[in-house]
């Protein structure tokens, strides 16, 4: 079979690689950048364990060809840390025992990623009803959805620190 070239933007840097066309982009992402933080789970959308941001939007990766990424930005949960530092996101799902066997929580992580940075309030049922799309079959899910109201409060902190750094 005949290879293309893809490039893209993977957490902020610029990658270019000759793939299969048919190569999805979760396989990409892992198989050759060696970025394995993005879970293979089901292969069809259901568990959302793939979750990245593609162009700013959530996305099971599972299911999108890499090629359809070529010219895009791609965040992976290795590119949400500053400099070693955990993400807010990151940091509440440990403080408030979002996780437990870990699987799912990359998924779980850039889904909310993606949702805080929207910049709403949200309620604990908009919370669960976003993060429907992603299955933990550890955690029941209270941790999680606290992780995220954490998390919220954790950037709006940082957001007034900055703000008040830049007077």
């Amino acid at each position: 079979m005949k290879r293309i070239t893809v490039k893209m933007e993977v957490n902020g840097k610029e990658v270019e690689r000759e793939i299969d066309p048919r190569m999805l982009l979760a396989t990409f992402v892992r198989d050759e950048l060696k970025l394995t933080g993005t879970h293979i789970g089901c292969d069809t959308t259901n568990c959302g364990a793939c979750t990245l941001l593609l162009d700013g939007k959530a996305v099971k990766s599972c299911t999108v060809l890499a090629a359809s990424a070529s010219g895009k930005k791609v965040i992976t949960i290795e590119g949400i840390s500053k400099n070693g530092t955990m993400h807010p996101i990151q940091k509440a799902f440990v403080e408030k025992h979002g996780l437990q066997c870990g699987f799912c929580t990359p998924g779980m992580i850039m889904t909310s990623y993606w949702l805080l940075g929207k910049g709403k309030k949200l309620s604990r049922e908009e919370i669960r009803k976003y993060l429907s799309g992603n299955l933990c079959r550890c955690t029941g899910y209270q941790g999680i959805v606290d992780s995220v109201e954490y998390a919220a409060e954790l950037m709006e902190s940082e957001k007034a620190k900055e703000k008040a750094r830049n007077r």
